[in-house]
């Protein structure tokens, strides 16, 4: 037996194990017990992966075996899914405390992130998927933990037909691949795209098309974001773990089979269209909504929008980085809801001045001037080509551009000074990180074709005017019979419920009453 190869798949099979035996162990448990092995189960999983991680960037593992693989992409996913897994644990077992069905919870959650770990390790078509599976069978549980909620349950319906739709979808894409290439092994297959080659054949260019189709499914794009925004009624860490741990795999997904994603035009201009357009819209959606759960819903439907554009304009290194910022930004943002609120109400006390033209324009000349000079500086000290999409620099622009002409609101009042400052440390933050990305995760060289740049770039300057427009316009009546439209999400998923329910019926619980709950427990002490 070569123990140097099989100790390495050992290690990595060490984190899921681990969190398994802590689902197991724990749920047979009292609650303080339950909870106790959870802590202890997830630390562990996350010391391990910090370690399996250094591993891999000091070249100690080996990048492939049979069914794991351990390049930086999937390291660096093992880190982020256990950490969040780790920070959901230790916020549930006060958040959760004496609720009927905690123990139930702890077994769960510690299941969908062994899953998750699954995932993300796997270097096998088969393993992928059925850990794919397992996630979205464990979170429908979680999703259900009020089942007596209608909202709940009709999220959760949505939720568990689309997923099967979108694992329909790999699964197809997998057996294409698996036929063409004659290997189950996710490296081989990726392998074969590395290098750009002749044009693909027929059913590669159908498999990646129904990859970035699963992967528009997972990320809940429009018109299939609807049970995103319904799931809020699960408990927060629920949501916490959903929109921080489980929702950015659709991206994972894209990014394991970027190559191929890449050589087909097929499948970027349809992932270009629908993830731009429901990324603009869900943007915009959301500054109409004053719940601050549904807000960040909404925000994550506009951000995993965001994170597949990036990938189909080959900014893959970018999208990572997307990622990893979001899954924790989105994970602390739920947690912290209830000082989100106070937040947000101290907000609304103190609402934004109104620039000035004269602030736009020298705004938008400022933010040129640091965008242009960043670019100087950057085709003096690379080559790659990662930094040769100019959309982006529109975006880093136009965002620019309303951070320096709203510094004089009454919520950010501070010097131009600070705020030039501010807007220097961003771009350098930009380039840095970018950059550090780049080496972590080596991608062919690609160019995005001159329409797709032009094409996300207008819908930036459609999403900044849309900003200005929700901001400082609504004062005009055609404005707000549009604003009333965007509220409603153009009712797109009033829509797909419609027909999900006369295509999939299913019984949905009745709204219990404040008086029926009075009346119940009335008889019970009687």
């Amino acid at each position: 037996m070569n123990w140097s190869s099989l100790l390495p798949a050992l290690l990595l099979s060490l984190v899921p194990v681990v969190l398994a035996l802590g689902a197991l162990f724990g749920i047979r448990q009292n609650p303080a017990s339950a909870w106790r092995i959870a802590q202890g189960a997830t630390l562990i999983a996350v010391v391990l992966s910090a370690a399996l991680l250094g591993l891999g960037l000091l070249g100690m593992l080996p990048a492939v075996s049979a069914w794991w693989q351990s390049a930086p992409l999937n390291l660096i996913m093992l880190l982020l899914a256990n950490f969040i897994g780790f920070v959901v644990v230790r916020y549930s077992a006060t958040y959760l405390q004496g609720e009927p069905r905690e123990q139930r919870f702890v077994g769960l959650v510690q299941a969908v992130f062994a899953a998750v770990s699954v995932t993300v390790l796997s270097n096998h078509l088969l393993l992928f998927l059925a850990a794919w599976l397992s996630i979205s069978l464990a979170m429908h549980q979680l999703l259900m933990f009020y089942p007596q909620r209608p909202r709940a349950a009709l999220a959760a319906h949505k939720k568990f037909l689309f997923a099967r739709a979108a694992e329909l979808c790999a699964l197809t894409a997998f057996v294409l691949l698996y036929l063409h290439h004659g290997s189950a092994q996710i490296t081989t297959i990726v392998g074969a795209y590395t290098t750009p080659g002749g044009a693909l054949s027929a059913s590669e260019q159908v498999a990646a098309c129904l990859l970035g189709l699963a992967a528009l499914i997972k990320c809940a794009q429009l018109p299939l974001h609807g049970w995103l925004i319904q799931v809020v009624e699960a408990p927060t860490p629920v949501s916490a773990a959903l929109h921080g741990g489980v929702i950015n795999l659709g991206g994972y997904l894209l990014l394991l089979f970027s190559p191929l994603l890449l050589q087909s035009t097929p499948a970027q201009a349809l992932i270009l269209v629908v993830a731009g357009i429901s990324s603009v819209l869900a943007a915009l959606t959301m500054m109409t909504r004053i719940s601050i759960k549904v807000r960040l819903a909404w925000s994550t439907s506009a951000q995993m929008g965001l994170m597949l554009v990036e990938i189909a304009l080959g900014l893959v290194e970018l999208a990572l980085l997307h990622l990893l910022a979001h899954s924790c930004y989105k994970a602390y943002a739920f947690l912290s809801s209830g000082e989100a609120v106070q937040q947000n109400l101290q907000r609304r006390q103190a609402p934004a001045a109104r620039p000035t033209t004269i602030q736009w324009l020298v705004a938008g000349g400022l933010s040129i001037a640091l965008v242009t000079g960043l670019a100087v500086l950057v085709r003096f000290t690379t080559d790659s080509s990662a930094f040769d999409a100019f959309s982006p620099w529109v975006l880093l622009t136009l965002a620019l551009t309303a951070l320096l002409a709203e510094r004089r609101s009454q919520g950010t009042e501070g010097s131009g000074t600070a705020f030039f400052a501010l807007a220097a440390l961003i771009v350098t933050a930009y380039f840095g990180l970018k950059s550090l990305f780049s080496v972590l995760l080596p991608t062919p060289e690609h160019v995005p074709s001159l329409w797709a740049d032009l094409w996300v770039s207008g819908l930036f300057i459609v999403l900044f005017v849309g900003y200005g427009l929700q901001r400082y316009g609504l004062h005009r009546r055609r404005l707000q019979a549009l604003n009333t439209y965007f509220y409603a999400g153009f009712y797109l998923d009033e829509w797909v419920t419609k027909t999900t329910l006369r295509l999939w019926p299913h019984d949905l619980p009745s709204r219990i009453r404040a008086k029926q709950l009075q009346s119940a427990s009335r008889e019970v002490s009687l």
